[in-house]
């Protein structure tokens, strides 16, 4: 059975470093998944997730057992990147305000997946690319939660709790996200559909 966050968190706190190499090796993975959408170079993905867990170890006593350590290192994962950010000033805010509908917050959905088809390949190559350029015109905070949400799978609550939002600001922060990138990938996906179209047609 794998050992319990809490009980890693607590062996490492007593000086075993072999512990703290467990929490490293469980959530590598996943700061590197988030540090590379937020920052969207593999380099700096690596300095983010070196520098998270050096941040988490020196802190290590400062976290609440009875929190997520999950949460706990997102938060500071989700902070160091957004310094490095600033600093590289890589991030030109573009976003426009797309409103605080919290309605359409609720709403908030998957991107709909195409139907397999021959040139499926290309066309999501197409729509990655394309993902990608428009979260890089995100803030970092919306691009932050829309990552978690859509890619980590995480729920609101968490997001929230490592973003220091509340729950309401969080939704809209994804909401505004998904209507900008729906917006953006509008032109292109049915541009896909009408070439299927054409060529069944023909």
């Amino acid at each position: 059975m794998d050992e319990s966050d809490a009980a890693a968190v607590a062996r490492a706190c007593a000086g075993e470093t072999e512990a703290f190499r467990v929490l490293v090796e469980r959530y590598s993975r996943k700061v590197f998944r988030l540090a590379y959408r937020m920052t969207r170079n593999e380099q700096d993905a690596e300095d983010v997730v070196q520098e998270t867990f050096l941040r988490a170890y020196r802190r290590l006593k400062q976290f609440e057992l009875r929190s997520s350590f999950g949460t706990w290192i997102f938060r500071i994962a989700v902070n160091v990147a957004l310094d490095l950010t600033r600093k590289l000033g890589r991030y030109e805010q573009v976003e426009q305000h797309m409103g605080s509908d919290e309605d359409g917050a609720e709403r908030i959905a998957q991107l709909p997946a195409a139907e397999p088809a021959p040139d499926r390949i290309l066309l999501s190559g197409e729509l990655k690319h394309k993902v990608e350029s428009v979260l890089a015109e995100m803030s970092p905070q919306v691009r932050a939660a829309f990552v978690m949400r859509h890619y980590e799978g995480m729920p609101i609550e968490e997001i929230g709790s490592v973003l220091g939002l509340k729950a309401s600001a969080t939704k809209n922060s994804i909401y505004r996200a998904v209507q900008k990138l729906r917006k953006e990938l509008e032109p292109l996906v049915k541009s896909a559909v009408v070439g299927q179209q054409r060529s069944a047609g023909a």
